[in-house]
């Protein structure tokens, strides 16, 4: 393996005037990054911010020359300076000898990049045997060193494992192992925390920032959170609509920002320490107006004694089994008597890592689950044992939005028919007109214009198809909502708008939420309770503002101690 010669006196990769463009049809192009220009320094982090659709991922993958080349088009003026070279004109076969070697990339998703017909250890491997001429012991030996580097727990036997075989936070340490396994000098992190839980999360940073340190490379770290971004950068650069709208030292961005757009995401997302009763979103700032966050009235949270209870649950638990051996059978208790009363008009919250048993218990009182044991008491009733046929009036008034917009709409209907085909089934609505009247108001109730009532969902953005789900669960006129994870996939400020307009329809029609979620900063805001699970039992119950001041149990502790602080984490110590 031939490792490319850098000055260290020169930036480790200048981009200059990058301008990329993508083919839409033979008369159509779309122009993704326009004129973008920055430095990547030696042994430092830099993070690349904005919101989905403002060019970061674009712009990374021209650095590695991983851009479709059916369509896409790198302008001749642009340059990606890396060791004397111009990264945007080499050659695909210099380019795949640069990947992996010089420059390595994590990706998002660990189980969309790991190929689950191959053990980990071959596909670390693999790495080795293509760049640095490694093979048998001596390539299973680094990888088993690299396995153990990146916090693989038991490397020796987890290197035999499949990816399926891993949690999501070890598969996306396999991902950084394999990134890592060549000694590159530049490694790119495309959101490789967005879909993990917080304590995993804060794991993942610390894991690049010790390896950063470690080995002395510099890191391009790729994310729509600025709250992430403080714990582990030293520079910034904020981009929306392709272009570059700030860039300079982190505590510069965070403590002096200088475009509007860059406070915007600082102020969107939910703060720990406040609860005002409308988030902010990007375009109070973009408009000019700017919002004093001290001027907005705070909104009160929190369960009284005396509120009346419109969902009681005793004792819920919910089992798997899975084969063992010829005849015998494995339980496996996803959920443990659990018991709690969820008020009328109140959000109760539920936070816990991956398999805490959160959303199984939405399921399970959902129906989509048989419960194993246990009571929910409903309008005085025990849903959980009536038969199918009495539970499908009170179907209709427990009604869930998932976490995936995109996976939980069906794609061969307008929008129109999934808003009326719920009604239609459960007798609402005289008439087929009176059913598209119902679906225009709660289109307009959503924010989304009549005309969307015409269109299929891959027409609209992730926040815009998030508000059809929940426009689908409101012609139902249900009395308790069920958010699993309904905006972990957001951006900060259509998370914002998807905040406020939950506590609106509250508000208006005196909904209960049970609101499951990993992202404690936004359970604190929406939440008047929160219960926190782990391995399938409630850890402790309290009030949102109680358990967060005073959590008593450790493992909630942990939880709140793993929240990223922006700058005024420890990394912002660090730098200062």
């Amino acid at each position: 393996m031939t490792k490319t010669t850098t000055n260290l006196a020169d930036p480790l990769v200048r981009v200059r005037d990058l301008s990329v463009s993508f083919r839409l049809d033979r008369k159509t192009t779309f122009e993704a990054v326009r004129g973008v220009s920055f430095d990547i320094p030696h042994d430092a982090t830099v993070a690349l911010v904005g919101e989905s659709g403002s060019g970061k991922s674009v712009t990374s993958l021209a650095i590695l020359g991983l851009l479709p080349p059916e369509n896409a088009i790198v302008d001749a003026k642009s340059q990606i300076l890396y060791g004397g070279r111009n990264l945007a004109r080499l050659a695909a076969s210099e380019l795949r000898g640069m990947r992996g070697a010089d420059i390595s990339m994590i990706f998002q998703e660990p189980m969309t990049s790991l190929n689950p017909v191959f053990t980990v250890g071959f596909q670390i491997e693999e790495v080795l045997r293509l760049h640095m001429g490694l093979s048998g012991a001596a390539a299973r030996k680094r990888a088993v060193d690299v396995l153990a580097e990146v916090g693989i727990p038991e490397p020796e036997r987890r290197i035999d494992m499949f990816p399926s075989q891993l949690s999501g936070g070890q598969q996306q340490r396999v991902m950084i192992a394999m990134a890592i396994a060549c000694e590159p000098k530049l490694l790119i992190a495309d959101e490789p925390t967005t879909a993990l839980d917080v304590t995993i999360q804060k794991q993942i940073l610390e894991l690049i920032g010790e390896l950063q340190k470690r080995r002395q490379m510099s890191v391009l770290f790729i994310t729509h959170d600025l709250a992430v971004v403080g714990e582990i950068a030293d520079h910034v650069i904020v981009m929306r609509d392709g272009e570059i709208r700030e860039q300079g030292p982190a505590r510069d961005v965070f403590e002096r920002p200088q475009d509007p757009y860059t406070t915007a995401l600082l102020k969107c997302r939910p703060q720990i320490d406040r609860r005002p009763a409308r988030l902010p979103v990007i375009d109070d700032f973009m408009s000019g107006a700017g919002i004093d966050p001290g001027t907005v009235l705070e909104r009160p949270r929190g369960v009284a004694p005396d509120d009346p209870v419109v969902l009681s649950v005793r004792n819920l638990s919910k089992s798997f089994w899975s084969r063992e051996g010829l005849f015998g059978r494995r339980e496996f208790r996803a959920v443990k008597d659990v018991s709690f009363d969820l008020p009328k008009g109140k959000t109760l919250g539920l936070v816990g890592e991956s398999g805490s048993g959160k959303t199984t218990v939405g399921l399970t009182l959902m129906r989509l689950h048989e419960a194993t044991g246990g009571e929910a008491h409903f309008d005085g009733r025990d849903i959980l044992a009536m038969s199918a046929r009495e539970f499908l009036p009170y179907k209709r008034r427990i009604q869930i939005i998932f976490q995936n917009p995109y996976a939980s709409l069906n794609p061969r209907f307008i929008v129109g028919q999934i808003l009326t085909e719920p009604m239609e089934i459960h007798g609402i609505g005289a008439s087929a007109q009176e059913r598209t009247e119902l679906a225009f108001e709660l289109l307009h109730k959503v924010g989304l214009p009549e005309v969307s009532f015409y269109k299929y969902p891959h027409e609209f953005s992730g926040g815009q198809r998030q508000r059809i789900a929940i426009a689908r669960c409101l012609t139902l006129k249900p009395d308790i909502l069920i958010c699993d994870e309904s905006v972990s996939a957001l951006d900060v400020s259509v998370q914002a708008q998807v905040l406020n307009l939950l506590q609106d329809l509250q508000a208006e029609f005196g909904l209960s939420y049970i609101f499951i979620s990993h992202d404690l900063a936004v359970v604190k805001y929406i939440s008047d309770q929160v219960m926190v699970m782990n391995e399938g039992a409630v850890v402790e119950i309290a009030n949102s503002d109680e358990i967060y001041r005073n959590p008593r149990e450790p493992y909630t502790q942990r939880l709140l101690a793993s929240i990223p602080k922006g700058w005024h984490g420890e990394h912002a110590r660090a730098v200062g």
